[in-house]
């Protein structure tokens, strides 16, 4: 089981747990949510909660509660910049099929 960082997504964090040093990492799962499914959450760790899965990679933290866990082990986090607009990009092995907006995707573990 895994979580992984891009360079680029790594930096991203580092830098906003720079800004906010009582952070602990990256918390990083899915909630149901859109026409698929699930959708991804990404916030800043302020404490680790019962029933995390701690993960770390690149010097950063990631912590995933264990009901996403089977949803998104596995993925990659990128960080890309296109034009004036940037974000975190999801290569998750485990999604089946995704909404036409890009909002929302569906797995086979449901």
């Amino acid at each position: 089981m895994s979580i992984s960082l891009t360079e680029a997504a790594a930096a991203r964090v580092a830098g906003y747990l720079q800004e906010q040093p009582g952070k602990l990492g990256l918390r990083f799962g899915v909630k149901r949510t859109g026409c698929s499914g699930w959708a991804y959450e990404v916030d800043l760790a302020e404490a680790g909660r019962e029933g995390d899965h701690v993960f770390e990679d690149r010097g950063i933290r990631i912590f995933v509660d264990d009901d996403s866990l089977r949803l998104v082990d596995g993925t990659r986090i990128d960080f890309v910049r296109q034009g004036m607009g940037s974000q975190f990009v999801f290569d998750n092995p485990n999604v089946a099929a995704a909404c036409g907006c890009g909002e929302s995707f569906t797995t086979e573990a449901v």
